[in-house]
Formats: C-alpha cells, structure tokens, sequence
C-alpha cells in the first residue's frame, strides 16, 4: 500500500486497503497449509475415508479410524501454534481452538476442506452442525457394528416386553432419565461453545476491519502530511521565483533607462562629430 502510495496510484492503494486481512486463526491455518503440504495432503485423505460409507468397516477400523481424526487434529493445530510462534506471532489458547476447529470443518465438508487447502483463509472456517459430520458417521457405523452381532444373532430386532410399570420399573425410568440429562447438557454445552466461538470469530473480524481502516487512515493521514509539505514548500518556492522576477523587471526597467540615455549621448556625440567635420571641410585651409 505505501508503494502504490508512493508511486501516486491512490486507486491501487485503496483497493489494497479494502482487503481483507485474516484473523490470527486464519492466518495460523493458512500458514499450516504452506509450510506443511505433505500433512495436507494426509488431512484431505482422511477426510475423504472419514466421509465415506462405514458398513464394511469393523469396529476397530472405526476406532482405530477415530482416533486417526483426534491425534491428526492435535498434531496439527500445535504445529501450526509452533509456526505461529517462530514467525514472530504467537497465537493463544483461543486462537488455537479456532484452528482446531477449522480442521474439523476440513474433515466434515469437502467444501470447507478445499477452502483450508487453498491457503487462503480470512477467517476461521465455521464448526460443523455436530461435533463434526464425519464424528457422527464413524460413530453411526461403530454403533452398527456393534449392534449387528446381536441382531444377527437373534435373527430379528429385538422387541421391548410388556411389563408393568412397577415401582422397581418406574425406579429403573427415573434413573435412566437422571443419566441422559448429562448427556443433554454435554450437547447443550456444546452448542453453546459452538455459538460463544462464533461471536468470538465476528468480533475477531470485525476488529480485523477496525485494524484495516486504522492503517488505511493513517497511510491517508501520511500521505496527507506529505503533500501538505510539498504545498508547502512549492508555495514558497513560489514566492521568491516571484520576487526574482521584480527584481529582474526592476533591473529590465533601469538598464533600459541607462540604456536609452547612452544612445542619446552617443547619438549627440556622433551628430556633433559630423557637423564639425563638415564645417572643417569648408575652410579656407581647407579650399588651398
């Protein structure tokens, strides 16, 4: 922006001051991207084996897959706080999360997953509707593997009895009830997690454009205080050209009068000059 400044395109200079610089986040992910392309490239096949159908995967293929997801997304993000750090800008706790998160998105949507890829992140990418989708289809096919067995076994779903709801039955209700309320408020808490780091990515973007127009103003401001100088100093170059001039006018003025005068003199002098060399001619001295 200041050579754009510099070389007098004021056109260029705003249209670099009204691009968006990225969160801290963002840049983070960003600079992951281009200085690790080999854990890149293992992200997006993960992601691709994370978001395809899990029917003929056994259990431990899903684990094993899962916990794939959770220590690739841990290395990650610490290699990314650690690059962070070495080019001069450390990132926190938060900031750290954000990247976390990002990468989930990678994992869960092919489409957030070519945005990370691009390298070009403005800011953190947005958490899936769930933990993240690929979580809930590893999770899903776990869940299938481990029930198939029994249904296999049984030959048919198995039905609920009929039994009374007897006192040691409505116990068993009650308690059954009291152990998924943690369950609800764990999503309820995620949720709420999910919503606080969204407000968190707003704010961080909109004091990213604070910072933008911050710098876009004090580059004008800048540039102001240049020309305010340069007028400055043309004004007063101005005034003594312009007190030159009087005075070689003056100067013009006097030396045409001077000038004048010793044509008269020497007009005089050459008049004089003739009549006495005529009158020389006609002498009698001249006549012998």
């Amino acid at each position: 922006m200041e050579e754009a400044l510099a070389a007098g395109n004021a056109v260029l200079a705003a249209q670099i001051a009204a691009l968006k610089r990225p969160t801290l986040s963002a840049w983070a992910s960003n600079l992951l991207v281009h200085s690790e392309p080999q854990q890149v490239a293992r992200m997006l096949r993960l992601g691709e084996r994370l978001r395809q159908p899990h029917r003929n995967l056994n259990r431990a293929q899903l684990r094993r897959m899962s916990r794939q997801r959770s220590t690739l997304v841990d290395a990650l993000s610490q290699q990314a706080r650690s690059l962070a750090a070495e080019a001069g800008h450390p990132i926190g706790q938060a900031a750290q999360r954000k990247v976390e998160q990002t990468l989930q998105s990678a994992l869960a949507d092919p489409s957030a997953s070519e945005q990370w890829a691009s390298g070009r992140l403005v800011k953190a990418l947005a958490p899936p509707t769930s933990l993240t989708a690929a979580t809930a289809a590893v999770d899903e096919a776990c869940a299938r593997s481990a029930a198939a067995p029994h249904q296999a076994r049984a030959g048919k779903p198995p039905s609920k009895p009929e039994v009374p709801e007897t006192k040691s039955v409505r116990k068993q209700r009650r308690a059954d009830e009291a152990s998924r309320k943690p369950a609800q408020a764990q999503r309820e808490a995620e949720a709420a997690e999910q919503r606080a780091r969204r407000r968190e990515e707003e704010h961080d973007q909109a004091q990213a454009e604070v910072e933008r127009a911050e710098a876009a103003l004090r580059e004008l401001q800048q540039r102001a205080t240049r020309l305010a100088q340069q007028l400055h100093a043309t004004v007063e170059l101005r005034r003594r050209v312009r007190n030159d001039l009087d005075d070689a006018r003056r100067r013009a003025a006097q030396t045409d009068h001077t000038a004048r005068k010793a044509r008269h003199v020497a007009e005089t002098a050459r008049t004089h000059a003739e009549r006495l060399t005529t009158r020389g001619s006609r002498s009698p001295a001249g006549q012998r």
